[in-house]
Parts: C-alpha cells; structure tokens; sequence
C-alpha cells in the first residue's frame, strides 16, 4: 500500500510540469465563447469583436456560440457548466447576471461564484427614447406627463433587461407609475416604438441611435452619470433632476470557476492589450460605448458591486416572475 502511494505521488508530481507547460502555451486549439442572446443583437456583436480580437492576440481562433433563450441565463448556465479548462468562455454582462435572473421563473441553477470574471470589456448607457408623436418633448415633461397620468403611460419592458431594471430604478426614484409591456427583445419593442404602438422605453444606446439619427424616435436622456458623446445633445437623468442617477448596460469575458490562474492571466492581458489599441477601441466608441478593458479584480468588483445594486431595486420594487 506504501508503495502504491509513493508511486500514485510520483506520477502526480510528473504530471505538474505538464500541467504549467499546457497553461504556458495556451491556446493550443480554437477557443469557444458563448453568447447567452440570439446572433444579430448588441450582445452578439460584442461576442464576435471579442473573438476576433483575442484571435489576433492569442493566435488561435476564438469561436462564437449563440446560446440564446430565458433571457440570458441558459447560455449561462451551460457555461458555468463548462470544463474549467480556457477553451468554454462567456460574454458576460447584466443579461448574464444570477443575481438579476433571480426574479424570474424558473430560477437559474447556477451561481455568479460560478464564474471567473476576467475582463470588463465596455459600458454603455440606456436611452430613453419616444416616438416622435408623444406629447412629452423632453425629460422633464415626461416625468411631468407620467405623474399626470399615472397607470396610463405604457412602455417597452424585455424582462430582466438592463432597460427594464434601469425603468424600474426610475420609477422608484421619480415616483412614477407607468406600465410594461412585455416583449421577449428589445427588436420587436422597438418596432411598435416606431409603429407607435407603445409610446416609449429604455433600451441600449447603440440599438436606439441610428433611428434617432433619422428621427424616428427622440430621445430623451441618457443614464450614464455624463453624456455620451454620441448624443451630445441629449441630457443625463442625473442632470434632469436626480442626482447620481447611473444604470449602464456593461459586457465582459468570463470564464468557469476553477479555471487556472496562468489562462485567466493570459486572457486579461490579451484583453487589455487588445482594447487599448486605437482601432479596436474605435469599433466600440463610434456606437457610444465607454470601453473599460479592465483586469479581473477590477471586473469582479465591478460584477459584485452591481449585482448588489440591482438585487436591491428588485427587493425594493417587488419584482416577481411573470
């Protein structure tokens, strides 16, 4: 029995040296990230400038893998389910969070422990946006309107979105009673903002800003704490009358827990490097995104600090499954 010890100890002492040299050279083969959300969207998007840019660091190609459905949470759960190897990632963000799927049914069977966060990639914020024949022409105769008329203002809702949460926020500071309308995306919402079937919702800055542009929709204010520059024109909430008011839609890359240090290592840095170049940075910036291109501490702060935020304006606002 001694000796099969010793031997079973000596062959696991062999086999370390492979183990480091195997993190050393990672990748060794393609490498696929999973996009929780349906190929077209921002998310998508997101998940491919990612892979291409991490294919040209890393030199092995980075593959997308649209897991769409319940809003996020089963491409995340099949990536926390993944071999914590390097070679399953996520394109992690608000739509991807445990702590925010929470309220809906059924609950996620995973954890945000679940994961290694390594790089927050960009922020960007939400934009209120109207159709053009509704009566309010700025933010604040739309507070105005919906405290006039309280229950009888409709708005887009994608449950669990960063729209909705970032609504629900304002409702809950502003004082406002206005409804949702449940959409299973943010696309088909938009398309009877347009068609005026609803009169308005919170919804990414990038999907808004060509129709903007046209002026098919207005825009009314934007959520992050200063304006975006691609909308200059547009006010903050903050600057509306609520100090401090901040909601941003934010995407990074994860990886399973248990994934070895020298990989998760290895992909920061490939993402530092990577989004910190001009031209990479531009793809993001010219669609109102703050790029981040932030180490792993920094992103699992960031994670945390927002899932206890957003916990507490679900708590608060008594959001339950639909």
């Amino acid at each position: 029995m001694q000796k099969r010890h010793s031997l079973l100890a000596a062959l696991a002492c062999l086999a370390l040296p492979f183990a480091a040299q195997a993190q050393a050279d990672y990748p060794t083969r393609p490498v696929k990230i999973i996009v929780p959300f349906p190929a077209g969207g921002t998310s998508d998007i997101m998940g491919r400038l990612i892979a291409e840019e991490l294919g040209k660091q890393l030199k092995q190609p980075f593959i997308v893998d649209n897991k769409g459905g319940a809003g996020g949470a089963i491409g995340s759960d099949q990536a926390a389910k993944a071999p914590a190897d390097g070679y399953t990632l996520l394109l992690s963000g608000i739509g991807s969070n445990a702590v925010i799927h929470g309220f809906q049914s059924p609950k996620p069977s995973y954890k945000e422990s679940d994961f290694v966060h390594i790089s927050q990639l960009a922020a960007g914020p939400n934009v209120l946006v109207v159709n053009p024949d509704f009566p309010a022409k700025n933010f604040k105769e739309f507070i105005a309107y919906a405290k006039a008329n309280p229950g009888k203002v409709n708005y887009g809702q994608v449950p669990a979105s960063s729209g909705h949460l970032t609504t629900e926020y304002l409702k809950q500071v502003a004082g406002i009673d206005i409804v949702g309308i449940p959409y299973r995306g943010g696309g088909p919402a938009m398309t009877d903002v347009l068609a005026n079937q609803i009169p308005l919702m919170f919804t990414n800055q990038d999907a808004a800003l060509p129709h903007v542009k046209a002026g098919k929709m207005r825009a009314l204010a934007v959520t992050s704490v200063e304006r975006n520059p691609q909308y200059p024109d547009v006010p903050t909430v903050a600057e509306s009358g609520f100090a401090g008011f901040s909601a941003v839609s934010w995407t990074g890359l994860s990886a399973p827990k248990g994934t070895p240090q020298a990989i998760v290592d290895k992909l920061e840095a490939a993402m530092v490097k990577a989004f910190n170049e001009p031209a990479a940075r531009a793809k993001l910036e010219g669609n109102g995104f703050v790029v981040v291109a932030s180490k792993s501490l920094d992103y699992t702060k960031f994670v945390n600090d927002e899932s206890a935020r957003w916990a507490e304006v679900i708590r608060k606002g008594g959001l339950k499954p639909d």
